[in-house]
């Protein structure tokens, strides 16, 4: 039995392919001609039935395509932009340029749009009575329908514009081919059942937005033809660095992790998040730590940055579903909705702490400690040094040394695991700007020395550089500047483990496509 936690997030599923839907299109409005061109050459090619006006979609011929060839020529070029402009089509470059992107839009856009009506009508009706649909019925749409067809714009050729739009248009929605068809099985056993036009799937919201998902078969044979080097490219996946060094490379989680463990192998899955503020969190549609907890099967989840005052833990803990019983909430008491950390387990500790026993240090609510049979888990979120590095001297000197005395003391008695947030991009492959962040909070001489002193130094390990030496990962991104769209980010977020377990760590892992916080969670899989 799978235990989940519910956070009210949605839809953290790694997309094997995305198809990218513009907001404003609708259900029959999905052009399916991806791999046809909008060149010229072929309009010239091309004789075969073609639509001639929007009113009369099934009275299209050949001959009416020529016409509107001819009534194109002879309008003016406001005109033809006027008009491609009303159904969606871009429109650059001269008339001549003009006249053959109404031409060739017109010859093709209806010939596909019948034939997936055609298709997707026939296999309704034949799983619903085993009958045939003839091609006047399957043509007989509303002009509505058809000017939503008129409106459809063709993939290929706009697939590399909408590829760099993909992360900043608003208008833009990314919907999971994998996650939709899982939905699609369901969809079509109703369809069996039903003799009336099959509903369209639940709409989602994505980032606040409405996309409006597709029928089944659309839904089929959108995934099947999609071609992945039409897709955007994944930011992380591409080197971003100011610096890079000639063996570095980009981390990319799909092809990096190993595979999973057997079941017969004993593991456990640590998985750790800030996540910036957990009641903004919850607000947010956007995604489901049900799927999350579902694809990544944690084990136990640390969080920092919750931001929670002390009464509202026992509201949060309500939300928290059968296995997952075992949560500890420390908050900040000095300042009111700051800091704060948590560790979710669906498996019982044998002890817990909170601080690390110096009232100094721990009116922040910074640090849960929870004690299992093998070994310390501790979620922690170490000062930040500052606007202006108030607080360098105070996270340098007294914080990290006082984290570093208090791990030691604990590692007497068992394996520790420190991790969370730690504030510091310890080499420069952690960091996209290094040259221009030397005296910014993070990544000063002084908190990189400090954290190589306290931790690294006293037989700690940083996993996942340790399984990644050359690679360039973020786990934090600035929400100025386009920080995640762009890659341009810092790895803050870590698991440091005893030197005794080192050996022991399957896979240290980031999760850059987890939005919601401006970090992503970090995971570890550990051999018992």
């Amino acid at each position: 039995m799978n235990y989940t936690l519910n956070l009210g997030f949605r839809n953290f599923l790694i997309p094997q392919r995305i198809g990218v839907i513009p907001k404003n299109l609708k259900i029959g409005a999905l052009n399916f001609g991806i791999s046809r061109r909008m060149g010229c050459q072929e309009l010239s090619s091309s004789s075969k039935s073609k639509s001639s006006s929007s009113s009369q979609p099934e009275e299209t011929t050949a001959e009416g395509a020529n016409n509107n060839g001819e009534t194109s020529a002879g309008m003016t070029v406001q005109e033809l932009k006027t008009k491609l402009r009303n159904v969606g089509v871009p429109t650059a470059g001269s008339k001549d340029d003009l006249v053959c992107t109404w031409n060739k839009f017109f010859s093709e856009e209806v010939d596909e749009f019948q034939e997936v009506v055609e298709d997707e009508k026939s296999t309704r009706v034949n799983d619903v009575h085993g009958e045939k649909v003839s091609k006047r019925k399957a043509k007989s749409l509303s002009v509505e329908e058809h000017a939503e067809v008129m409106s459809t714009v063709s993939v290929d050729k706009r697939s590399t514009r909408r590829a760099k739009q993909i992360h900043a248009d608003p208008n833009i929605t990314v919907e999971t081919c994998g996650h939709m068809q899982s939905k699609v099985s369901k969809t079509k056993s109703k369809a069996k059942s039903n003799t009336k036009k099959e509903p369209p799937l639940n709409t989602n919201k994505v980032s606040g937005k409405k996309a409006t998902c597709l029928t089944s078969d659309v839904v089929s044979e959108t995934c099947n033809k999609m071609d992945v080097s039409e897709l955007p490219v994944e930011p992380w996946t591409v080197l971003a660095h100011k610096k890079p060094q000639k063996d570095w490379i980009p981390y990319n989680p799909r092809t990096m992790r190993p595979p999973p463990l057997a079941n017969d192998v004993k593991h456990v899955k640590l998985m750790s998040w800030n996540v910036n503020g957990l009641r903004a969190l919850l607000k947010l549609e956007s995604f489901s730590a049900l799927e999350l907890a579902q694809r990544e099967d944690f084990d136990v989840l640390c969080l920092q940055e919750t931001k929670l005052q002390e009464k509202d833990v026992e509201a949060i803990k309500q939300r928290l579903l059968e296995g997952y019983e075992n949560s500890f909430w420390t908050c900040s008491v000095s300042k009111l909705g700051y800091s704060g950390t948590a560790i979710i387990s669906r498996i019982p500790p044998v002890s817990v702490r909170y601080g690390v026993g110096i009232s100094d240090h721990d009116s922040e609510g910074r640090l849960v400690t929870t004690e299992f049979d093998l070994f310390y888990l501790i979620s922690g979120y170490v000062p930040n040094s500052g606007d202006g590095l108030k607080r360098l001297s105070y996270r340098t000197t007294e914080w990290d040394p006082s984290l570093s005395n208090y791990v030691k003391e604990l590692e007497k008695s068992k394996p520790v695991i420190l991790t969370g947030d730690l504030n510091c991009a310890h080499q420069e492959i952690d960091i996209y700007n290094p040259a221009g962040n030397k005296r910014s909070a993070g990544f000063t001489i002084e908190e990189r020395m400090s954290f190589e002193e306290n931790f690294l130094k006293k037989g700690f390990v940083d996993t996942f550089r340790k399984q990644h030496p050359n690679v360039v990962g973020y786990t934090y991104w600035g929400f100025r500047h386009g920080g995640r769209k762009n890659n341009r980010g810092w790895r803050l977020d870590y698991f440091l483990v005893s030197e005794s377990i080192a050996d022991k760590v399957h896979d240290s892992y980031i999760l850059p496509d987890v939005t919601g916080s401006d970090h992503c969670p970090i995971g570890l899989v550990l051999k018992l």
